[in-house]
This record gives structure tokens, C-alpha cells and sequence, in this order.
């Protein structure tokens, strides 16, 4: 036979093969916590999706390798969590780094964002603080939402005096009323819960951090998309992402966008109450 047509044939067997492999994951769902401002939260124009600083990285980043990215409502953060770990969903755009989790995700490094932990006070406290070590026997505060590492979560229970509160807000508020002297918070989380509830004059983030856990792109090991492609090409972006100076930009210009739409609900009207 020919060679010019064995080749002809062995590409019409290879062909079909190729084709699924390079079209297999032109769209990722993915999902994450539904109120992590200014990470991500719902979006109040369309509550199915989600927006926000981690969005919008990703989606820079998968635009630029050719797939499109839908940001999508799977409830509170667990229920994201399962959702993904099934495969109903192909990814996690903020993924705690959890050895847990490595039996049900493929997770991306280096992270998306590293999400900074400050030491936030009153801006007339007179709280001494270079290190960890000088919050000891101080009273803080800090949500049990926060994502830390699990390395500072252990010398944190044993070695600092901190009240768990349901939000970060509440913990604020025990900050201004005098009832703790400093909250554990992220940067940007709480740079958005202070202008949030009008407390940037009263208080100031110490700048030296005391975790800074990573927020992970995870891919589920149940995804029609997890390749080595998909990954490859994700950790290249994640580790061209620092220099781009992208990064910072997008965080703050969330924060304008999350309070932008807190200051526009606030002055909606109050509608009557249905008889």
C-alpha cells in the first residue's frame, strides 16, 4: 500500500480522538463562596452568578487560553464544595489548601490570590504589635468564616485569646464598642467591611501579616476538563499573574464595585408590606 495512504488513514483513526481532546473543555463552570467580598459574592443583578476580584482574574486568564468561564450560584460555601467534588461543577475559584481535599481536587499553583491576614485595631489603641507573640493576652476577635491556614488556625486556638463571631462584621463591631482590642481579618475583606460599615476612619490595619493562606483554582478529580493541558496552562498564567500588576487593581476596584452596590440597595425605597 501506498504510505501516502496509510498515513491518510492513520490520521482519519487519530482524527476523531484529536478533536474531542482539543474541544473537550472549551467552558468551565465554576463556583465559590457566595459571600466573600471582595473576592467573590452573588451578583445583585443575576443571584444564579457570581462576581468579583476572583472572577475577574479568572476570567482574564481563561480568555486568554481560549475557554470561557461561567461563575455560578451553588449556595453556601459547602454546598459549592460538594458540587464541585461530584463534578457538577468542573472548579473552585478560591480553594482553601486543605490535604483533605487532595483526594477530590487538582489544585492549581501557585494560588490566584494570597489573601493576607492583618491585625486590625481601633486607630487610638495603644497595642504594641510587631508579632504574634504581642497579641498574647490581648482579647481579639476573628469570623469563624475566615480561611486560614492550618498551621497558624493551631497557634492561634492554643496561643491567643480570640472570640469567634458569626461574620466579620460582628467582629468589628466588638472592635469599635471596646469589647476586644484587635480582629484577625484579610486585607481586602477588611478594607471592604470597614468603608461597608463607615469605619475607615476609626480603624487601621497593622502591616505586617500573621497568615497569608493562598486562594486556590481547584479542579475537580470528576471534571470532563481535568487535563494536564488545562493545568499546565493554569499554573503558567497563575505564575505570571504577580508581575502583571493586575492583581491589586482588581481587588480594589471590587471594593469600589461591592460598596457601589451596597450604597445603591440602601437607597432603594422600602416597599409596603403585602396585606
Amino acid at each position: 500500500m501506498d504510505l501516502r495512504v496509510v498515513w491518510s488513514l492513520l490520521g482519519l483513526t487519530l482524527l476523531p480522538g484529536l478533536c474531542a481532546a482539543a474541544g473537550k473543555c472549551e467552558r468551565l463552570v465554576v463556583t465559590g463562596s457566595p459571600d466573600a467580598p471582595p473576592y467573590l459574592w452573588q451578583d445583585p443583578q443575576n443571584p444564579k452568578h457570581l462576581i468579583g476580584a476572583s472572577a475577574d482574574l479568572l476570567q482574564q486568564v481563561a480568555g486568554e487560553l481560549g475557554i470561557k468561564v461561567e461563575l455560578l450560584y451553588a449556595g453556601k460555601r459547602s454546598q459549592a464544595l460538594d458540587e464541585v467534588r461530584s463534578g457538577r461543577m468542573d472548579m473552585l475559584a478560591d480553594a482553601s489548601l486543605t490535604v483533605s481535599e487532595l483526594e477530590s481536587l487538582d489544585y492549581i499553583h501557585p494560588p490566584l490570590l494570597e489573601n493576607d491576614y492583618l491585625v486590625w485595631t481601633r486607630k487610638d489603641s495603644p497595642l504594641v504589635y510587631n508579632n504574634v507573640q504581642d497579641l498574647h493576652g490581648h482579647p481579639g476577635a476573628m469570623s469563624e468564616k475566615s480561611r486560614v491556614t492550618s498551621g497558624f488556625g493551631t497557634l492561634a486556638e492554643q496561643q491567643l485569646t480570640l472570640t469567634r463571631t458569626p461574620n466579620l462584621t460582628q467582629a468589628f463591631q466588638k472592635l469599635l464598642l471596646g469589647e476586644v482590642e484587635f480582629v484577625l481579618a484579610g486585607r481586602y475583606s477588611g478594607m471592604a467591611m470597614a468603608q461597608t460599615l463607615g469605619m475607615t476612619n476609626d480603624l487601621i490595619a497593622r502591616a505586617q501579616p500573621v497568615d497569608s493562606p493562598g486562594l486556590f483554582l481547584a479542579v475537580s478529580h470528576n471534571s470532563a476538563c481535568n487535563d494536564p493541558w488545562l493545568r499546565g496552562q493554569l499554573a503558567k498564567k497563575m505564575t505570571e499573574l504577580p508581575a502583571s500588576g493586575l492583581t491589586e487593581a482588581v481587588l480594589l476596584s471590587n471594593i469600589e464595585r461591592w460598596n457601589a452596590q451596597l450604597s445603591q440597595r440602601q437607597k432603594q425605597p422600602v416597599s409596603a408590606p403585602k396585606q
